[in-house]
């Protein structure tokens, strides 16, 4: 490119995109002691930000802002590191193109963005092309991860990896020997020490992908936690400060993780409005979603895994959104009235439990539709190193992650996390719970779809025998779709005349 002789290439590296995600990575990677220079298409937010930084921030001298985009990259030292921050789909195309046709072979650009894996496949073989390295990653953690230690999910060639992986593993989470997050909240001071929530997951469109399963998992453990409140207030009569106790309690055990502690601060808040009563009794019961729950379901369907649970979750936001509908049915479609339930404790107890085996489900469901998709798409993933990378900066971060680590470094091919020991153990000890619970909120109308469908999927997949026999012989009577039989090998097809009787049964 032709470089404005006036600019001086003194950026570690770029990023392109303000909005507070930007704007928080931006300053962690300062933070970390790297010379960050940004650009943003509207000027006036650059600046703002820039002004906000030097009066503000202790990483402002690493900090610097240019207005326009040839002198942005030319600002960054080669081979040149640039982060794209804006929204996904044609928003990063239209950026992507921008730099393609300024930076120089060698140089690489990261989508930090949820961009959907295929989308990354496509641009990350564009670019190869031109000589250009592109790295997709998945950057989990919200605001507050962004600026103090999110988890990354890096794909891409492992040049690219080399290029970014002492950015990333400064600026990702740490956890300890143990697993458990280590953390700093001061700007300009970094946590120190610990292992970073970070690893090259694949080549091309894999980050992404992980990420988006990291989404889908974060779906149906949100969903389930919901569902464990809904059955303490429904079946038990709790206010949520008493709720609130339960799950900060509950923190300190096996379900301990970023979610459970959130929701125990959640059910204590006051109402700020009333002065008295409680948030969350007030917050309309509509979930919203931004899609990416429905890319996990739609992936699970076109590669046939049964990640029904996390499909569950996201059909739960949609049956919330039908609020008008549903407040109109309450009034003519009778069930049977939720009744109090006497033995709060035992009932606690088994609610904890269902919860659990539930989760296990559910993560057993994501890291099975991965092991689909590395083969689907031709990649080598870590499970192991994936669980690792999420026990700390992202949102479903979790002690339970460690066990999830644990699993996959004792049987590296395991081919379902049920089957590990100790969550075949956990599953075992708690299914009896599971069921009652489950039996209990059908037999009072209390909905709780996410639990039913876990419990589904444990008891189909632990099934010898299921009744795809007859749908098998369905589809051979009117479709003449054929069948195997139990007593010949498999891979030989069969088929009836089913109408008539007494035709003989002839090999496809």
């Amino acid at each position: 490119m032709t470089e404005n002789p006036n600019i001086q290439s003194v950026a570690d590296v770029g990023l392109v995109g303000l909005a507070v995600m930007g704007q928080n990575l931006a300053l962690n990677i300062a933070d970390h002691g790297f010379h960050v220079v940004v650009y943003n298409r509207t000027t006036e937010k650059m600046t703002e930000f820039i002004d906000k930084v030097k009066k503000e921030e202790p990483s402002a001298p690493r900090m610097s802002g240019q207005a326009d985009f040839k002198d942005f990259v030319a600002s960054i030292k080669r081979p040149r590191k640039i982060i794209i921050m804006v929204q996904a789909g044609k928003g990063t195309d239209a950026v992507i193109d921008q730099l393609a046709a300024i930076v120089d072979p060698g140089d690489v650009i990261v989508d930090g963005g949820n961009a959907q894996w295929t989308d990354t496949i496509r641009r990350e073989k564009t670019l190869r092309d031109k000589g250009i390295h592109f790295v997709g990653s998945g950057v989990s953690g919200g605001e507050l991860g962004a600026r103090f230690g999110p988890s990354l999910m890096p794909g891409g060639p492992l040049d690219a990896w080399n290029h970014i992986k002492p950015i990333w593993t400064a600026i990702a989470a740490k956890v300890d020997d143990k697993g458990r997050p280590i953390e700093s909240h001061i700007p300009g001071q970094p946590a120190q020490g610990g292992e970073p929530c970070t690893a090259h997951i694949g080549s091309d469109g894999a980050g992404h992908y992980v990420k988006m399963v990291h989404n889908g998992i974060e779906y149906i453990d949100m969903q389930l936690i919901c569902e464990a409140y809904f059955l303490m207030k429904s079946l038990l009569g709790m206010e949520a400060d008493e709720m609130s106790e339960v799950f900060a309690e509950w923190n300190q055990g096996v379900l301990s993780s970023y979610l459970i502690e959130i929701t125990a601060d959640i059910l204590q808040q006051r109402d700020p409005r009333k002065k008295k009563g409680f948030l969350v009794d007030y917050v309309l019961d509509t979930a919203g979603q931004k899609g990416t729950g429905k890319w996990t379901s739609t992936s699970a369907l076109d590669m046939g895994v049964p990640a029904n649970a996390m499909a569950e979750a996201v059909f739960a936001r949609c049956l919330s959104a039908l609020k008008d509908e549903r407040v109109a049915a309450s009034k003519t479609l009778k069930g049977p009235k939720a009744q109090k339930v006497k033995g709060k404790t035992k009932l606690l107890d088994a609610i904890h439990d269902a919860l659990y085996c539930s989760k296990i489900c559910a993560y057993a469901q994501g890291f099975q539709l991965m092991n689909a998709a590395q083969a689907e798409y031709h990649w080598t993933l870590d499970f192991g190193s994936i669980a690792r990378i999420w026990r700390g900066g992202c949102i479903i971060r979790a002690a339970f992650l460690q066990k999830i680590t644990d699993a996959y470094h004792d049987d590296p091919k395991l081919i379902n996390l049920m089957l590990a020991p100790y969550f075949r153990k956990a599953l075992h000890k708690g299914q009896e719970s599971w069921r009652k619970v489950v039996s209990l909120a059908a037999e009072n109308g209390v909905p709780c779809p996410a639990f039913m469908s876990a419990l589904a999927y444990f008891d189909g997949y632990r099934a010898k025998v299921l009744p795809a026999n007859l749908l098998q012989a369905q589809r051979d009577y009117f479709g003449a779709h054929t069948f195997e039989r139990l007593d010949d090998e498999r891979g030989r097809f069969f088929h009836v005349d089913w109408p008539e009787k007494g035709r003989p049964m002839i090999e496809a």
